[in-house]
């Protein structure tokens, strides 16, 4: 009698020990136990993938708004910031293309207000910003000489 494997509960606690188990699987020929787990596991690879999207792009927006809310405390720091959570924003669309702008634009509120908050905790105040547009968190350029 072939046991069912839990692998949703697998796959969100370790994708490396879903991997094994399904290779285990693969060997002793339980084919229908290795779609399962390949299918739990893609899920799993998809929603890490998408809270990195949100994590940078949260990152992203909290460097803006602290840019726009605290001219005066700008820093080196933040353009780098901005500069690299658009790379790795970049780096995961082109690895994971179902992850596209369509994608960003579904969480854009959402994220907005997390970065926000995030911002107005590391400012030690509250922002009058209550958007941000695609145009100023991807395509303005933030540099210390421009103000």
């Amino acid at each position: 009698m072939v046991t069912h494997m839990n692998w949703q509960t697998l796959s969100s606690n370790s994708q490396y020990l879903t991997a094994v188990a399904i290779k285990d699987e693969l060997d002793q020929g339980h084919y229908q136990e290795v779609r399962i787990g390949l299918e739990e596991l893609i899920e799993a690879l998809s929603r890490s993938e998408k809270r990195a999207l949100k994590s940078q792009l949260v990152r992203l927006m909290m460097h803006i708004i602290k840019w726009n809310s605290q001219p005066d405390k700008r820093t080196l720091s933040w353009v780098a910031s901005i500069k690299n959570a658009r790379e790795e924003i970049a780096d995961i669309q082109e690895e994971i293309p179902s992850l596209n702008n369509t994608v960003i634009e579904s969480l854009w509120n959402k994220v907005f207000i997390i970065a926000k908050r995030d911002a107005e905790a590391e400012m030690g105040k509250k922002s009058s910003i209550n958007y941000l547009s695609w145009q100023e968190v991807f395509v303005d350029e933030y540099d210390m000489d421009v103000f």
